[in-house]
């Protein structure tokens, strides 16, 4: 299945930055679309959104406060007023500008008319009031001031949450997901119109931008189609019915249906290679071989019999696993390759990282496999391996292998990472992105805070590899969307342990077998079913 059919190019995944969006909205009016409707569109979406009854019994109640900027974002804003005040809800209007475009005068003109108060000062930061904010959405270039920026603080420090931004929070970067100042508007709700603003998704925005969601606009394909062939895309849980999973043939063998080889752990942290092996595990490869250190051997029989020990590897003088001592012979008849979790960063003999260059399958590199990486020429090294390779750092990992695209956005940074080594790159995070040498790009849009523990990563490289050795093995390849399957399919499992069996429970363990227990849906599941004699005909 090619990589760029999953998920869609269209308005649910497309990720845009600001200018973008302000490209595709001109295209519309260049072609006839009044700059009136397309504000009524917008407006009249979010106040249908406001009515639903997570919001509109605290809105009769306690009314709403709208922050009014002097653009458009404004001009929506004022829309929303006037249709929450026709629809019985207490408003009122701040607008601390002397002069809007016109289009938004006229509609203050009118609210003003209908009766919705205007504040002639600034308002009260523990109003009780909801605040909408509706002051400069995407088109900020500039911090918004030391006055907004102190009201903005105070609201936040006096009625924690209780504001929500129309299409970003005042004083934030929509691109880069950073303040433009010293601080930004904090939402508890963030409604971004038409698509997704990259920089909302971005782990440096999520204290200012709270829940996200799209207020669709019923944009035409023929003009997402003008955004480039390899603009990122976002990945929610839903995204998971019809991806791109391997899938063996009906008559597979354990060995036809992925070949997977962990060498992870080490007598300073052992529990890594048996978490990683769980992971690897939840993916129904066929056959798992470990490679672990000598006291984690002795035990695997114990804990996963259906692992086979390929290797019992020695620790170092400083605890780290030697990986010199990994035979050669060990890595034949493999479709994929896990290195890293665990092992200890040390220096190894070259001898085994040419045996590595060499390995013809997938090579999954992860937490000290990529420390070890680093301390080498790890892009002449990756540009010249023999099979594809998939890099799973996190951002600590990531600038070691490469120092010269510190400081560029995740979405910059990952896709010019993977273009450099020739590899599919995982940069994990909070909203964890992946890029493939191709240039296609993806971002997680939702995972559990409360699955970031030790261990994740451990499960997450194992999965990952045994997704990709069933890939390899049903001759399907290892794409970068593979990989960013893996890392959905992964936060998925965090989100569902914790909103099944609370929060406590996002343990390694339990995310494993999650992971293990998911359903997998392919846009062709009915037929896959039938071929497998999992359905009747």
């Amino acid at each position: 299945m090619a990589s760029s059919c999953w998920p869609p190019r269209d308005a649910e995944h497309l990720l845009v930055s600001g200018q973008q969006m302000a490209g595709l909205e001109q295209v519309l009016f260049e072609h006839g679309l009044p700059v009136e409707a397309l504000m009524e569109k917008a407006a009249l979406a979010i106040s249908r959104r406001l009515q639903d009854p997570d919001l509109w019994p605290e809105l009769q109640a306690r009314g709403a406060l709208v922050l009014v900027g002097p653009g458009h974002n404004g001009g929506d804003g004022l829309v929303i007023a006037r249709e929450l005040q026709l629809a019985g809800i207490p408003v009122r209007l701040w607008s601390p500008f002397e002069r809007r475009k016109p289009l938004t005068e006229n509609h203050l003109r009118h609210a003003l008319w209908l009766g919705i108060p205007q504040l002639g000062s600034p308002p009260d930061p523990s109003d009780p009031a909801l605040w909408i904010d509706a002051l400069f959405g995407i088109g900020q270039s500039r911090p918004p001031g030391e006055a907004l920026e102190s009201l903005l603080a105070q609201r936040q420090r006096q009625q924690p949450q209780r504001l929500i931004a129309i299409d970003g929070p005042t004083g934030l970067c929509a691109d880069r997901g950073l303040p433009l100042g010293q601080t930004a508007a904090t939402a508890g709700l963030t409604l971004s119109i038409g698509l997704i603003k990259q920089g909302l998704i971005q782990d440096s925005a999520l204290a200012w931008t709270g829940a996200l969601e799209r207020i669709d606009l019923g944009l035409p394909m023929a003009l997402l189609e003008q955004l480039p062939a390899q603009q990122p895309r976002g990945l929610s849980p839903s995204d998971l019915d019809g991806a791109p999973w391997p899938t063996p043939a009906a008559a597979a063998s354990k060995y036809q249906r992925g070949r997977l080889l962990v060498v992870a752990g080490s007598d300073a942290y052992r529990g890594a290679a048996l978490l990683a092996l769980l992971g690897a595990s939840a993916s129904g490869l066929g056959s798992l071989r470990a490679a672990v250190p000598v006291a984690v051997a002795d035990q695997l029989w114990s804990q996963l019999p259906h692992a086979v020990l390929s290797a019992r590897l020695p620790s170092r003088g400083d605890g780290y696993l030697d990986l010199s001592a990994l035979a050669p012979s060990a890595l034949e008849r493999l479709d994929a390759l896990v290195i890293g979790p665990g092992i200890g960063n040390t220096t190894d003999d070259a001898a085994i990282w040419e045996t590595l260059q060499a390995f013809p399958g997938l090579l999954v590199l992860d937490a000290d496999g990529l420390n070890r990486l680093a301390q080498r020429a790890a892009l002449p090294w990756l540009r010249g391996r023999s099979g594809p390779s998939w890099l799973t750092p996190h951002p600590g990992e990531f600038q070691r292998l490469f120092p010269d695209l510190t400081g560029l956005p995740p979405l910059e940074a990952c896709a010019a990472a993977a273009q450099q080594s020739g590899c599919s790159v995982l940069l994990k995070g909070a909203r964890s992105v992946i890029a493939d040498p191709s240039g296609e790009r993806w971002q997680l849009r939702s995972a559990s805070s409360h699955a970031a523990r030790a261990g994740l990563g451990d499960v997450l490289a194992g999965y990952a590899g045994g997704l990709g050795a069933l890939a390899q093995a049903s001759g399907a390849g290892c794409s970068g969307s593979l990989l960013a399957l893996a890392a959905l399919a992964h936060a998925s499992a965090g989100l569902q342990v914790s909103t099944l069996h609370g929060i406590g429970a996002a343990t390694p363990h339990q995310i494993a077998e999650m992971l293990a227990a998911m359903e997998r849906k392919t846009k062709s599941g009915i037929v896959n079913r039938i071929r497998s004699g999992q359905l009747c005909t």
